[in-house]
């Protein structure tokens, strides 16, 4: 491939505009392509049958457009269903749909593989690759949607993702600039028009980063947690060695939240480490004055880690102090766990595509 060509998939549209005005054309031809491009089942310039042709042998003397293409295909029991992509360098990442009724949520990954080391978590024994290009985050968008449409009798909105969430592989807010990108690419009106209301990045405390995200685009936040007090953190999640609960509680306290939203906590529950009357009650504590809700799971055991899931009646019990306190407090279920697409089981290598 040319090297000196670009990826038109990388632009937003201010960016694509720019580009297109270099070229002198007029600015209006970058929206008409940017609507083009981020059409699913768009593959080829020629398609572009409302451009001038002259203007359509330019763009492709002058760019091109990536294209993610699962190498496996995987649907769990429950519905959940897996992509596997190798990207261009041969690397590989997972994404995950996951069903709700006639509702879709994609589950996103912003990096090949992961350098947080949280021990609960299987893509940290991947170590980190590298970051993931914008066009690459929402190429799994683009293979997730031309998957739905090519189901049978697929129609309406049994063809839209309602919700995307940057919970796949890697830590979003270390990527912050292709992640930003990426977004704002995903928003954009005459593209895949996703409300910030539909789109939330998870991490597992990037402190720095945290207010930078909320005021460059509206979405939602999620805080990877885990813990009530910095000891059980400290063993769970090395990065509370850097920002400690203190500094990330006070950088939720700081994030510029939009109106009637609120910050999801996140806390897998793992057995005989913070899943006591205790630890819930300190909890309860050190989220006083944060709008947020609080997103239990108990832990997705796998036979390479030490840990356990606490039994129900101790799930429970910690999910009712949580909400005798006024804390909306859900408890989620566990999906795709039959084809390690749970949370926290994201983990790829060649023999998964075997």
């Amino acid at each position: 491939m040319d090297t000196e060509k670009v990826d038109l998939k990388n632009m937003t549209l201010p960016e694509l505009t720019a580009w297109v005005e270099s070229l002198d054309l007029k600015p209006f031809r970058a929206r008409q392509i940017f609507a083009w491009i981020h059409r699913p089942d768009f593959t080829d310039f020629s398609q572009m049958t409302d451009i001038a042709k002259h203007v359509r042998s330019l763009l492709a003397e002058k760019a091109f457009l990536s294209r993610l293409e699962p190498d496996k295909v995987e649907s769990s029991q429950d519905g959940t269903v897996k992509f596997a992509f190798r990207l261009a360098d041969g690397q590989l990442i997972e994404s995950v749909l996951i069903p709700e009724d006639d509702r879709y949520t994609l589950c996103v990954s912003s990096q090949v593989g992961c350098a947080m080391g949280c021990r609960f978590c299987l893509t940290a024994t991947m170590g980190f690759k590298r970051n993931l290009e914008a066009a690459e985050i929402v190429g799994q968008v683009d293979a997730a949607l031309r998957w739905l449409l090519a189901r049978p009798g697929a129609t309406g909105e049994k063809t839209r993702i309602n919700n995307l969430v940057f919970m796949g592989m890697g830590e979003p807010l270390l990527n912050f600039d292709h992640l930003l990108r990426a977004i704002k690419i995903l928003m954009e009106q005459r593209g895949h028009d996703f409300s910030g209301r539909r789109i939330t990045v998870s991490t597992c405390g990037i402190v720095p980063k945290m207010k930078e995200l909320g005021e460059q685009v509206p979405v939602n936040l999620a805080v990877s947690l885990h813990a009530a007090d910095n000891d059980i953190r400290d063993q769970l999640m090395p990065i509370n060695k850097k920002y400690p609960l203190e500094q990330l509680l006070r950088a939720c306290r700081e994030y510029p939240l939009p109106p009637r939203r609120r910050i999801m906590i996140e806390y897998v529950m793992i057995k005989d480490l913070n899943d006591s009357v205790a630890q819930a009650r300190l909890l309860v504590k050190k989220l006083h004055g944060i709008r947020c809700k609080i997103n239990i799971l108990p832990y997705n055991e796998n036979p390479d880690s030490p840990y356990q899931a606490p039994d129900e009646e101790t799930v429970e019990n910690f999910r009712q102090i949580l909400r005798r306190a006024g804390h909306t407090t859900l408890l989620r279920q566990s999906r795709g766990a039959d084809i390690s697409a749970a949370c926290g089981q994201l983990a790829v290598g060649d023999n998964n595509l075997e």
